[in-house]
């Protein structure tokens, strides 16, 4: 038992450091990178919850802005997660052979994988945090209790981050990852019960998005810590959740394996 936890907190550091080159990198590009988390839940409060929210009765017993407004902050976790893993992940995997370089190190392929999977999921928190500071100046979230949606992010993070590994490892070119993005990250998106309830889906429809769309359980989460929502089934949800995330790390190791190592 204890050789196993000592190889485990070996795994981690060394995934810890890939995690810090990772921040190191985007502290030299913050200008950058700190603007799009706060630009874009602005557009579509604006847009859609304000704009199109205005003529749309309360839903579930809410406003329209302040029922979209924990979505919209759950597929912003995802979009953060999920492309720094898919593109940011190839880039540094192909174009930058950052792997190689690494690989020739003492660090082993699967603390590279697990280092950019923690580093996906950093890049969701800190979306997180900046969506819940514009929605807490707004008036759209309950506080404190809101503030749990930052370890949920992370969990999140770790999900979404982990599921692109997935097709990062499965991809021959960095095209080919439009068809994850434009086939399953944009209809989980739209039909998550980001912008209506999945109850108006047909019944086949609702049992698809609870078993194969992982943003369906976080924004069902989100909805209830931010807003009180009422989330009869959130022990399915985490269930799914951690159990998503055990699976596709696993899955993206192995993966990674099998075209890195000959």
């Amino acid at each position: 038992m204890s050789g196993t936890y000592e190889r485990a907190m070996a795994v981690l550091r060394g995934s810890l450091r890939i995690w810090s080159r990772n921040l190191l990198v985007f502290k030299k590009n913050l200008k950058v990178n700190a603007l799009p988390p706060f630009v874009e839940p602005l557009l579509y409060l604006g847009a859609i919850g304000f704009g199109i929210g205005s003529y749309v009765s309360d839903v579930e017993g809410m406003p329209f802005v302040r029922f979209i407004a924990p979505a919209i902050l759950a597929a912003s976790v995802m979009n953060a997660s999920f492309f720094e893993c898919a593109y940011g992940t190839f880039v540094r995997m192909y174009y930058q052979k950052a792997f190689d370089a690494i690989m020739a190190t003492p660090l082993s392929l699967r603390e590279i994988i697990i280092g950019e999977i923690l580093w996906g999921a950093t890049r969701g928190v800190i979306t997180a945090g900046a969506i819940l500071l514009i929605l807490s100046l707004l008036g759209l979230v309950d506080l404190p209790q809101s503030l749990l949606v930052i370890p949920l992010a992370f969990l999140a993070g770790l999900l979404f981050a982990a599921i692109a590994a997935c097709f990062t490892a499965l991809s021959p070119s960095i095209d080919s990852l439009s068809y994850p993005s434009l086939l399953y990250i944009a209809p989980m998106f739209l039909f998550s019960g980001t912008f209506f309830p999945i109850s108006l889906l047909p019944g086949p429809l609702q049992v698809f998005a609870l078993i194969a769309l992982p943003l369906t359980h976080v924004v069902s989460l989100c909805r209830g810590i931010t807003v009180g929502a009422a989330m009869p089934l959130w022990p399915v949800h985490l269930a799914w959740i951690l159990g998503g995330i055990i699976v596709a790390v696993f899955l993206a190791i192995r993966l990674f394996e099998r075209r890195l190592i000959v």
